[in-house]
């Protein structure tokens, strides 16, 4: 290759080495060699976050001084992961201009992208040795000509070792993992705590659960930084005799004259590693080393280090720097997998990384599974959670010949026969979900309803504190909030039956070993045992916001203790409980997951008809209709209302409420009239059986104001919503978020009827108390702060407004999906609102999306689809795109008028647009004929006062002017300026634009049934 510029030994050059992790000891030789040329020497892992463009990372070394040398391998391009596309594209882009900058050194043999041509330098140092390397890397950076000391064959000094070179002293490593992934934070963590601990007190000890990876990352670390030292010695420790076995045989590996007992070659050893010689740059790794107390005394001390990987939380107590080794992050597990099966994709890889809680171990063994099977990665993870028996089909390995439930199944066995009361406090968190356990219900189980062996657990803090510790000391479980365990010794004092953690964290692994483990007896006995913890938690009251925190520690753990099985009473109603919290709460999707569990387990426990099923029915239709589902809501409740009332009779409470899903439902998809016949008869019912003032009957008050309002009837819903206020603010107080709903709607009923200045007073203190009440994401409050942009939008504080709206956009898609109800109106909104910003592609590109969303869910002939293409028309006219403008607002305005009829307001605002669209193409005649029986029929439907009659009069103004009526137009024109000045005020956006005669439009907005 051509040289680079020579440099003198007086000069002093800079230079980075960008290099993957699992290449360092080559990265490591090269700043050895190139520091003794007299060069600056900078070492920079290369491991770039994969959300920041690939140019702008490869970009970022140039912001080093000097040259950058890159190790080039199939590992460096590996990281993120990228595709050879990218990184040809970021090669050109980067390093083809900047060639005197770059230079590179190869160290594989696989194929690498062709972009690398880029470099104008580069040197193949792959398997040639460390003399014909180091002439290489010579001539390519254009170095003086000297041969290498003898170090850098050798590797005696202190220097690196060349990579190829192993220690002096090397044995009984495992052979170097290919796919292993990750773990740089974990490896430069032990490398840094070994290099600057003291003499003799360089114990690194990796504590982990069983299958975290902690012998891999030791083989890692000891392949990636074993350059830095003369001796390696691996050690099995699981045993005494292994391990002084495995050490005497270091005696004459070190050239030490010894006798042939151990215990002299044990001292020999000792002795020498203590002394450091012959070698003082050593590595001793105990590998499995569980049982600290066996072994402690063995443990070297002197120059060197020590590596010990343990699930024995112990160690702490032997003067050993415990370091946790955690399960993989995400992005490890979905590059793992992705390596192990190319067949998975991302999008799978995340759905297994979450099904086994991101365990290497188990990503190992079933990727390799996968990756010679047909099955569906999606049909795995359902037999995986069913609890299937899966351990057949696991693919192990040389390094680790056998399955993760059985390395779980050991350690259980080695608890069993130490600490049997440690394997019952495990068999009960095992009936609570995997994840966050609420140890502290186990508290309120009355010692009655415990069997005797529990009760004496549970009831005695020495005893449990014993179990409890031992738990965490073997890394079964953790507790969840470390705080608690600071001392780090597995070891929690209390005073009463519990100790102070009272939530540990179990992994899912360890939870389905437990579990199948467990006879049929002791599952029964455990479950029950959970399921009465849970039951008598139930704080009984879902409305209540206070209480919700509570509902959800319990929700999780409903379905994995057996509680959708259960035939208590009790059981039953903390199911309900939960479904009506999650409705409340807003998490629509972890209710209908529920409901449909809970659906399918009581129809095989009671039967298709059982009345229990048919109530269930009931709140999975509200959760349903939460997220949009209408035309299924529709049918199940026509369903419950059929059956029911052949059963029950027609005032059966359900069969009621059933009336009010149906009007909701018909709200959804559009029906409004028929929607509004079944929610009067919905009240009437109620008012007969449960009275005027009861929640139900309230809610259903509130359910007719809206559709009225949907109606286009602003007046009506307004009288109602102001009624429905005060009764719940006297039955339920302000603070109560049904009254809350209720002052929310009575401030949309202020802005639809053009009452700007009031509906944004209301609404300023209703969208406080909505954060207050119920969080700053429950989807109430985002209803609620989004009627309070639209308050300000209206007000004239387009500037306030919009970055609002922009941040409910994000918010709404995040809490609740982009297909959801509250997203979509979110989408209109925004579009709208920014149609004349600097952000018109942005608005364009989300009232395109909504438009089409609406569409594909609810039909071409929904209100809703057709307001939003209307919305469109105007989008399309600001873009210049003026036919296919009026061609749309035309079609909309017949679609519009056919679906709900010529005086709604939907309407009327339809046909403001399609007239003004008329008069900009010159359509005069047209143009005014429609102004003019528009203003007629908003005035009869508005009143003379709301801001659209007033539009509708200014468009017809201006018609009337094109067609050089100037006089009426000069008075309509007057009339209505004089009446937006009077209800808007003089400085109002929408007068000033009415005074300069720019023609103004009527955005649609959606209004949530």
């Amino acid at each position: 290759m051509a040289g680079l510029r020579r440099t003198t030994p007086a000069e002093r050059q800079k230079i980075t080495i960008s290099f993957a992790g699992f290449n360092r000891p080559w990265a490591a030789w090269i700043a050895d060699r190139l520091e003794q040329q007299g060069w600056d020497v900078s070492l920079q892992r290369w491991d770039p976050p994969v959300e920041i463009p690939l140019v702008e990372s490869l970009s970022d070394l140039l912001l080093a001084d000097g040259k950058v040398l890159v190790v080039l391998s199939d590992w460096y391009f590996q990281l993120g992961p990228r595709s050879t596309d990218e990184w040809n594209t970021a090669l050109r882009a980067v390093v083809a201009p900047n060639q005197r900058r770059f230079a590179a050194v190869s160290v594989t043999s696989a194929a690498l992208p062709p972009a690398v041509a880029a470099f104008g330098g580069s040197a193949e140092l792959w398997g040639v040795g460390a003399r014909e390397a180091n002439r290489r890397l010579t001539q390519l950076l254009g170095l003086a000509d000297r041969e290498p000391d003898a170090s850098a064959t050798v590797g005696l000094r202190s220097g690196a070792r060349f990579p190829y070179d192993q220690p002096r002293v090397w044995g009984g490593v495992p052979r170097r993992n290919i796919r292993f992934t990750g773990r740089d934070q974990t490896l430069q963590n032990i490398y840094r705590l070994l290099t600057e601990a003291g003499t003799g007190s360089s114990v690194i000890t990796l504590l982990g659960m069983s299958g975290v990876g902690k012998t891999q990352v030791a083989a890692e670390y000891v392949h990636r930084f074993g350059s830095a030292y003369d001796v390696v010695w691996w050690v099995p420790a699981d045993t005494r005799g292994t391990l002084r076995q495995r050490l005497a045989e270091l005696a004459p590996a070190l050239g030490l004259t010894a006798g042939i007992e151990y215990g002299q070659r044990l001292r020999a050893v000792s002795d020498a590693l203590r002394r450091g010689t012959p070698y003082s740059r050593w590595l001793l790794v105990l590998d499995g080393a569980d049982d600290p107390g066996a072994i402690a005394d063995l443990l070297p001390t002197g120059t060197g280090h020590v590596l010990i990987t343990s699930q024995n939380r112990e160690w702490e107590t032997h003067n050993t720097e415990v370091l946790g080794v955690p399960v993989y992050s995400r992005e490890e597990s979905i590059a793992f997998v992705r390596r192990r099966a190319p067949r998975i994709t991302a999008a799978e890889a995340n759905e297994l990384a979450d099904a086994l809680e991101d365990l290497p171990l188990a990503l190992d063994q079933t990727a390799g599974a996968l990756s010679d099977s047909t099955m569906p990665v999606t049909q795995y993870i359902e037999l995986l959670r069913s609890g299937a028996d899966i351990e057949m089909g696991l693919r192990v390995s040389h390094d680790f010949p056998m399955t993760y439930l059985t390395a779980f199944s050991i350690v259980l066995n080695r608890l069993r026969e130490t600490q049997p009361a440690a394997v019952d406090l495990l068999r009960l968190c095992a009936w609570f979900a995997p994840g966050p356990v609420p140890l502290r219900l186990l508290r309120d189980v009355p010692a009655r309803d415990l069997p005797e062996g529990l009760a004496h657990l549970i009831d005695n803090p020495l005893l449990w504190n014993a179990a409890f510790g031992k738990l965490v000391q073997y890394s079964v479980i953790r507790p969840d909030d470390p705080a608690n365990d600071a001392d780090g010794d597995g070891r929690h004092g209390h005073e009463g039956p519990l100790p102070d953690t009272e939530t540990v964290h179990v992994h899912r692994m360890v939870h389905q070993a437990v579990r199948a483990s467990m006879s049929e007896a002791d599952t029964e006995t455990f479950s029950r045992v959970v399921r009465r913890a849970l039951t008598a938690a139930d704080p009984r009251r879902p409305d209540d916001t206070r209480l919700w925190s509570r509902y959800a520690e319990l929700v999780p753990h409903l379905e994995a203790s057996g509680m959708l099985r259960s035939t208590h009473e009790e059981s039953r109603r903390l199911v309900f409980h939960a479904l009506t919290y999650l409705y409340r709460s807003g998490e629509y999707r972890a209710g209908i997951r529920l409901a449909e569990a809970a659906d399918a387990a009581w129809r095989e426990v009671y039967g298709e008809d059982a009345a229990v099923v048919w109530n269930l029915a009931s709140q999975h239709t509200t959760l349903l209709r939460a997220i949009g589902d209408y035309t299924r809501t529709e049918r199940m409740n026509r369903r419950i209302i059929e059956h029911l009332t052949a059963v029950r009779g027609p005032k059966d409470l359900v069969v009621v409420r059933a009336h009010g899903g149906i009007a909701a439902d018909l709200r959804g998809l559009g029906r409004y009239e028929e929607a509004l016949g079944f929610d009067r008869r919905a009240l009437e019912l109620y008012q007969e059986l449960v009275g005027e003032s009861d929640v139900r009957t309230l809610n259903t008050h509130h359910n007719i104001a809206i559709g009225l309002r949907l109606l286009g009837r602003y007046p009506e819903a307004l009288e109602l919503d102001r009624k429905t206020l005060e009764m719940r603010r006297e039955a339920l107080r302000s603070r109560n978020p049904w009254t809350l709903s209720s002052e929310l709607q009575c401030a949309v009923d202020l802005r639809l009827l053009g009452r700007y200045e009031e509906a944004l007073s209301l609404q300023e203190r209703n969208a406080e108390s909505h954060r207050l009440v119920l969080g700053a994401d429950n989807p109430r409050t985002l209803t609620a702060e989004l009627n309070l942009a639209l308050c300000q939008y209206r007000s004239g504080d387009g500037a306030g407004s919009r970055p609002l709206l922009s941040r409910l956009l994000e918010r709404t898609e995040a809490v609740l999906g982009a297909d959801s109800p509250l997203h979509l109106k979110a989408a209109v909104d925004y579009a709208y609102t920014h149609r004349r910003t600097e952000d018109f592609d942005q608005a364009r590109e989300v009232g395109e999306f909504a438009l089409h969303s609406y569409g594909r869910l609810l039909g071409p002939r929904h209100p809703y689809t057709i307001g939003a293409s209307a919305n469109h028309s105007l989008m399309l006219r600001t873009a210049g795109e003026r036919r296919e403008a009026r061609w749309l607002i035309e079609r909309a305005l017949e679609e519009m008028t056919d679906v709900l009829g010529a005086d709604h307001p939907w309407t009327l605002g339809i046909a403001l647009n399609a007239a003004v669209s008329r008069n900009l193409e010159d359509d005069l005649e047209r143009a005014a004929e429609l102004s003019r029986e528009n203003v007629r029929r908003s005035v009869a439907v508005l009143g003379r006062e709301h801001p659209l009659a007033l539009t509708c009069q200014l468009a017809l103004a201006s018609d009337l002017r094109g067609l050089r009526h100037r006089q009426e137009a000069d008075q309509v024109e007057e009339d209505a300026l004089n009446g937006l000045i009077s209800s808007l005020g003089t400085h109002h956006t929408h007068t000033v634009a009415a005074r300069s005669r720019s023609r103004l439009h009527w955005d649609f907005e959606v209004l949530l049934p």
